[in-house]
């Protein structure tokens, strides 16, 4: 996964913060009726649902660094963690911007905890978007939980997943797919399981034409997608409930299973069209 050394990185689109944040109203609930351990591990994996996030529009937000100066070209991509979401971001965003009505969502960056439009988060809920400020938040900590907790290959394709997974909701915040939710939050069958496999076909739909934002060198290669791939079947709903509870109860599902999350972002990925990604109405 090699950046294209002269692509031009715009860092406008990542915001670095700098400090933790404070915690409005109780700090982070998670809703959708999930207790225990799963809520944690739910607010964990690729994000909390959409939705499910409260708390009040952000205050007191930290300072920011400002990577213009670090995350140039994509030769700074190669060789930076920061500069490499820089890259990635460019470029989904590069796709993204050729779909009729798309608006660009900044990246923030942080440590440990901020604030955001959703409320305040830390670094335990995990990457996510929050769509009442339209931006995703991720602490690059993140990955490094990845493989220690879930055993995962990693490597930069699998954050690069991660990403577009994120963006991937931005997409269905700005198309209406997000309004389809609705109160089913829960189950095996439900709208938000449906919305979070929506957003890996997304991510695989990206992956498919990243060559052509050029901000990478060439196609992406099979050890490059089975990072992704590792990465999805690590997170299913089933495989997290088995290690933490010794069991598989699809009533408590929110993201799908692992096979669901391999195949849906393997769809996206060769068939290259979002029209293909509609989990709504295909049925998963």
């Amino acid at each position: 996964m090699d950046f294209r050394d002269q692509a031009d990185l715009d860092a406008s689109q990542v915001e670095e913060r700098s400090g933790g944040g404070r915690f409005p109203g109780g700090g982070l609930a998670v809703g959708g009726g999930i207790t225990g351990i799963i809520a944690l591990i739910a607010a964990l994996i690729f994000g909390v649902n959409p939705g499910n996030i409260t708390g009040s529009d952000p205050e007191g937000l930290q300072p920011t660094t400002n990577l213009s100066e670090q995350c140039r070209t994509g030769a700074d991509a190669d060789q930076s963690d920061k500069c490499r979401v820089v890259g990635v971001v460019n470029s989904i965003q590069e796709y993204w911007g050729g779909i009729d009505g798309y608006r660009p969502a900044k990246t923030v960056l942080y440590t440990q905890a901020t604030n955001t439009g959703c409320g305040a988060a830390d670094s335990s809920v995990g990457p996510f978007y929050c769509p009442r400020d339209q931006r995703v938040y991720l602490d690059l900590s993140f990955f490094d939980l990845l493989q220690s907790r879930f055993g995962t290959e990693g490597g930069p394709f699998a954050q690069a997943y991660v990403i577009a997974h994120e963006y991937g909701h931005h997409v269905q915040n700005l198309t209406g797919q997000m309004e389809r939710v609705g109160q089913d939050r829960q189950g095996a069958d439900s709208g938000s399981v449906k919305l979070e496999l929506q957003a890996d076909c997304y991510a695989g739909v990206w992956a498919k034409h990243a060559v052509d934002t050029g901000f990478y060198e060439k196609p992406f290669t099979a050890s490059d997608i089975r990072q992704a791939l590792d990465a999805a079947a690590a997170v299913g709903d089933d495989r997290i409930q088995e290690r933490t509870q010794g069991r598989v109860d699809p009533e408590a599902f929110t993201h799908g299973t692992s096979q669901q999350r391999v195949t849906w972002f393997t769809t996206g990925y060769e068939t290259g069209s979002p029209d293909q990604c509609d989990t709504f109405q295909k049925g998963i």
